[in-house]
């Protein structure tokens, strides 16, 4: 989980990009991997019934789960689903950068994410910080800025930090509106300062958020700093390989990626080679000349 690096990535990446993207898609596709799972991780109530997930972990980023919303696969599909309504490639591929930015940060964590779903369900995780969603929020909030997670956000939070620019009016009305039909939509409506202002919202959003969690882990509740790769040690962590591990496998780890890459791809192969019979049977005819080739060059190098 990243608890401000999704609020501020869009800046960072509007910086390097400037009117190769569009922000507002870039932005969305930063949040959407989460919009629809994160209020059942921690729980939501609604008419005094709570909402929560059975396992988070595995609702979150697994499989069956929503963890589908944090491949690279869910942000191509929307990206395509986008430009067929509006017929923009810049609003399509904006929402993929910030939905790949949100999936590859979420790596970060003991958990990680299905990156290459539906070709396999494996989680791929770096471990250098604790997931701890099932604990509730102020826990995993607790253990999120006592951990490397904190020192994470904290690159996103220098990084906006330095491209201050980009919030500034002349930047938004060169850049910003240029590029995202958007803005141009919205002043019809609305004022420039109006639209400024909505601009910088998920930018200061972002900077408050990583400051006051921090002083409120630290400062108001004494959690314990503990640095150390896949910490703090002090709370109940879900790690990939625990989800990723089917009951009778021997490989703990990595048995989800093979029957999942060998059903798909023996799907991809057979729709390919109906398409194209007629070089399939050729590669097959010629695939024992090859080997007789092969037998003759080898025999020649023993002599």
């Amino acid at each position: 989980m990243s608890w401000a690096a999704h609020d501020l990535e869009p800046y960072v990446i509007q910086k390097e990009l400037g009117k190769r993207v569009a922000f507002v898609p870039l932005l969305i596709g930063s949040y959407a991997p989460d919009l629809a799972s994160k209020w059942f991780v921690y729980g939501v109530t609604l008419v005094g019934v709570e909402l929560k997930a059975d396992n988070p972990a595995q609702f979150h980023r697994g499989w069956p789960g929503f963890g589908f919303t944090h491949s690279l696969t869910f942000g191509v599909v929307i990206g395509l689903m986008l430009y067929a309504i509006w017929r923009n490639e810049v609003v399509a591929y904006s929402f993929v950068i910030g939905q790949w930015a949100h999936a590859l940060t979420d790596v970060g964590d003991t958990v990680g994410t299905m990156l290459l779903f539906p070709f396999t369900d494996h989680l791929f995780a770096a471990g250098a910080w604790a997931y701890a969603g099932q604990t509730g929020r102020y826990t995993d909030a607790g253990a999120y800025f006592s951990g490397l997670g904190f020192a994470w956000d904290g690159v996103f939070v220098v990084w906006a930090l330095l491209s201050w620019r980009v919030i500034t009016r002349g930047y938004f009305r060169t850049t910003v509106m240029a590029a995202d039909p958007f803005w141009s939509w919205a002043g019809r409506y609305l004022s420039e300062t109006t639209l400024v202002a909505l601009y910088r919202v998920s930018y200061f959003y972002g900077i408050a958020r990583w400051t006051a969690w921090l002083i409120w882990a630290h400062v108001v509740k004494s959690f314990a700093f503990d640095l150390r790769w896949g910490g703090p040690r002090w709370v109940p962590r879900v790690y990939a390989r625990e989800l990723n591990a089917a009951p009778s496998c021997r490989c703990p780890g990595c048995c989800s990626m093979k029957p999942r890459l060998g059903f798909y791809g023996a799907v991809a192969v057979c729709a390919w080679a109906k398409g194209h019979s007629g070089s399939v049977r050729e590669l097959l005819r010629a695939a024992p000349r090859r080997n007789r080739a092969r037998r003759r060059r080898r025999a020649l190098k023993k002599q």
